[in-house]
């Protein structure tokens, strides 16, 4: 569940199979007060047009759509003694594009196409002002998901640098607090051979940064760093010492990274 601000009205937005569907109750409130917002969805919904847009809609997106039931409202709309709930509509065309959910968070639900367009209703300025907050939250969370992109990267290969570790590097003897002094002192193995400082050098460098200098490389650093905790895992099976592997894995990174940076520019260039 996600919200958005449109003109001074809190408007929620759920996934329903990934899709995002809007609340045409929040809207509607913005227009009319919470207790007349069913009423405004129910003129809306049995206007002619709003049953051809949503037709439409249905026919595109929905293959169990019943085209049938649907001409039927169609050919009422306009008369004076028609009426037509959301809840009918769903149960006897068969629609996925308006939903409505009961409790707390509770209303009626459309898919953003249909809620665009109910926008229209409520007024033009909010509905141009509710696609561009909409887009805004869109770009939001594409930002989000390259932020998480970013965290799982530097994970693909550290299960089998820890086993690594664990299997060569740990003797049984040690206590868990000197195992980990261990592991953070192989992390900074990798840091030191892609970034050129440990974390420690790092933190004392940001003081007033929160996360770690992980969290602020870039998308071909962490690419680059997945890689040399794969080779790092294979230098420790093969009992190479700290310095040769060192050695050998800032070679790899600055390779790498040349690779890595010459891709993007020549991406840029296109």
């Amino acid at each position: 569940m996600s919200k958005i601000n449109v003109e001074n009205t809190e408007i929620t937005i759920i996934s329903v199979e990934e899709k995002d569907y809007i609340s045409l109750t929040d809207m509607a409130n913005a227009k009319e007060s919470e207790s007349r917002a069913a009423d405004i969805i129910k003129n809306w919904i049995r206007t002619r047009y709003a049953i051809e847009f949503l037709s439409a809609w249905e026919q595109i997106n929905n293959p169990n759509f019943k085209v049938v039931e649907s001409d039927h409202f169609k050919m009422q709309a306009g008369l004076a003694n028609f009426t037509l709930s959301i809840s009918e509509w769903i149960d006897k065309t068969n629609a996925v594009g308006i939903i409505v959910k009961k409790g707390k968070h509770g209303g009626t639900f459309a898919h953003k196409d249909i809620a665009f367009e109910f926008g229209s209703a409520i007024s033009v300025s909010f509905k141009l002002y509710l696609i561009t907050e909409f887009q805004r939250l869109k770009e939001e969370e594409q930002k989000q998901l390259g932020w998480s992109a970013k965290r799982e990267l530097t994970k693909i290969n550290y299960r089998i640098h820890t086993d690594a570790i664990k299997q060569n590097l740990i003797p049984k003897e040690l206590t868990p607090k000197e195992t980990s002094i261990i592991y953070a002192n192989e992390a900074d193995v990798l840091n030191v051979a892609l970034f050129g400082i440990t974390a420690k050098q790092w933190r004392e460098a940001n003081p007033e940064t929160k996360g770690n200098i992980r969290d602020y490389a870039t998308m071909n650093q962490l690419i680059c760093l997945s890689n040399l905790e794969n080779v790092n895992a294979v230098f420790i099976h093969e009992n190479l010492s700290q310095n040769e592997r060192l050695a050998k894995l800032n070679k790899i990174a600055i390779q790498q990274m040349k690779v890595l940076e010459n891709m993007e520019e020549r991406n840029l260039l296109k």
